[in-house]
């Protein structure tokens, strides 16, 4: 809900909260004024237009303290008569909280109370199911991490058994490659003493030619 409503010469479009400047009135700090001249209220798609004011209906509000406004310099200058004049003004404001709107009996401050206690309630109730959703967070949190470590122990476990089988095969697989070392040592040292073998029975073959050879000599020289 809001209004229009005329103060000081000027209109002025107000709802409940607002706060504006208006021209001095005869009221101090913490006092409360009403604004009868009201030209204008809207209540959602309804609006009530004065002629000129809108009957039945009030407008009220708080003083909160008293203004000046900016200074305005007034200058008059008149040619060739050596007169100017220089004025400067600060108008007096007082500024004002609108606290309430009334049209018929209907009060916009009852209505802005009960949409302020809705949104608070709706607020702690999230607020409390937030909370409870933090709660069940924490909760959970603290079963994986007590989860983890049996985790990880049965992990080291499983690389401590990998670990022995791994050692054992490979003690298994010993002796096999010295076996498959030892077979290869022996054939090679077989190969060895062959060669040796036929080395040695080669100059035999050679030897028994020569002497062949020798003998047929000496055998021709004595028939001549």
């Amino acid at each position: 809900m809001y209004a229009v409503i005329e103060t000081g010469g000027k209109q002025y479009r107000v709802e409940v909260g607002t706060e504006l400047e208006i021209e001095l009135l005869e009221a101090g700090p913490g006092e409360s004024v009403a604004f009868d001249r009201v030209l204008l209220i809207a209540d959602g798609d309804t609006a009530s237009i004065g002629r000129p004011v809108v009957e039945n209906a009030s407008v009220s509000a708080e003083v909160l303290r008293r203004e000046r406004g900016e200074k305005l310099i007034s200058f008059k200058y008149r040619p060739k008569a050596r007169r100017r004049v220089k004025k400067g003004h600060r108008q007096e404001l007082l500024v004002v909280r609108i606290s309430d709107i009334v049209l018929a009996g209907k009060s916009a401050a009852e209505e802005v109370a009960k949409a302020e206690e809705r949104r608070l309630t709706e607020r702690q109730r999230l607020e409390e199911a937030a909370k409870r959703q933090a709660a069940q967070d924490a909760a959970l949190a603290a079963k994986l991490a007590a989860d983890k470590p049996a985790k990880a122990k049965s992990t080291e476990d499983g690389a401590d058994t990998n670990s022995t089988a791994g050692a054992s095969k490979s003690a298994g697989k010993a002796p096999a490659k010295d076996a498959k070392g030892g077979a290869k040592k022996a054939s090679t040292t077989s190969s060895k003493a062959d060669t040796t073998e036929s080395k040695a029975k080669a100059p035999t073959a050679s030897t028994k030619a020569k002497a062949d050879d020798t003998t047929r000599t000496s055998r021709t020289t004595k028939k001549d």
